[in-house]
């Protein structure tokens, strides 16, 4: 089960990376959950495409894989540019109507899913929202430290 679990966030990775936002879709439970909130295919649909909206370019870039029974975690690299206006509060919720940068990030990501029948039952993540948002330009640079 373990490595059937890790080949299907394999493919999840894979598909987010290609932007097929179905792909991705197809491999939540009906009734999955997103950061502990039953959110179902619609609720995650909606929060991929406004990820590819803000950033159409968005990429993982998978650096370490844990796997045991049900539950699949990665450390990856997430990438993108600034291209489009954000709805939702994803991401730190800090892009909600903001407009483009065009500018470039890289920033630390952890996810963790569950799996249930070979589909994604519950996700979670943690990522540095704000070491992103300060690439963009949105946020000062952190204080230099004291003499």
């Amino acid at each position: 089960m373990t490595t059937r679990n890790r080949q299907v966030i394999e493919r999840w990775v894979e598909l987010f990376n290609r932007g097929d936002i179905d792909g991705v879709i197809g491999l939540f439970a009906e009734d999955g959950q997103n950061f502990g909130r039953s959110v179902g295919r619609d609720g995650v649909r909606a929060v991929v495409a406004d990820i590819f909206t803000r950033f159409p370019d968005a990429k993982l870039t998978v650096h370490e894989w844990m796997a045991d029974g049900d539950r699949v975690a990665f450390r990856a690299t997430y990438t993108g540019t600034h291209r489009g206006v954000g709805r939702l509060p994803v991401d730190g919720a800090m892009l909600i109507g903001v407009p483009p940068t065009n500018r470039y990030f890289s920033a630390l990501h952890m996810h963790m899913f569950r799996l249930e029948d070979g589909l994604i039952k519950e996700h979670w993540g943690a990522r540095d929202d704000i070491g992103m948002m300060r690439q963009l330009g949105l946020l000062p640079p952190p204080a230099p430290p004291p003499p």
